[in-house]
């Protein structure tokens, strides 16, 4: 059986990736790497409904060091750009790394996360980052497109069923959408 690290950006798009692993005899580790957050109690709020899935669900969580600085600067002059654009790139580029890592580091097999549940990511850049972050290591990336087989829908109501806090935002302030 492999050892499944699942870096995971919010409770929402974990639930029913979550949900199929255990369905299918995996308990994966939640990786929660998210220093692209922004204001830090967002950071805080999506933790707290990851840690409470993780709970309700009896599996680990391990949160890695929030630094929304290295963040900033790993993507310095990016932040123009639009969603799915080359600051989205260099976001995964960063929090994938540091879940290749840990993985390394932590005896796992296999990585995969949670942004390629979110149809407002590329999943091109989402495999291109897993991939580049898994080289040099014991470490597999496995490139399941977590959109398929039902999983969108059977996340939608579990954010329902366990009226899950749901941001309308990917997390960096470069990404909140302004009001008209």
């Amino acid at each position: 059986m492999s050892k499944i690290l699942l870096h995971t950006c919010c409770a929402p798009c974990s639930s029913a990736i979550v949900e199929w692993m255990l369905a299918n005899g995996m308990r994966p580790v939640i990786f929660y790497s998210n220093s692209n957050i922004y204001p830090v109690e967002e950071y805080e709020h999506r933790r707290s409904e990851c840690a409470r899935y993780a709970a309700e669900n009896g599996i680990m969580m391990v949160e890695d060091q929030y630094d929304h600085t290295s963040w900033l600067n790993c993507t310095t002059g990016l932040e123009g750009e639009p969603e799915r654009g080359a600051r989205c790139l260099q976001c995964f580029r960063y929090r994938l790394k540091r879940a290749a890592q840990y993985a390394q580091d932590n005896g796992f097999d296999l990585l995969t996360t949670t942004l390629a549940s979110s149809r407002w990511k590329s999943l091109d850049q989402i495999n291109m980052a897993g991939r580049e972050a898994c080289e040099g290591t014991s470490v597999e990336w496995w490139d399941k497109n977590w959109r398929k087989g039902g999983l969108q829908q059977r996340r939608d109501q579990i954010i329902r069923e366990r009226n899950f806090y749901n941001q309308q935002y990917c997390g960096c302030e470069f990404s909140i959408r302004k009001e008209l």
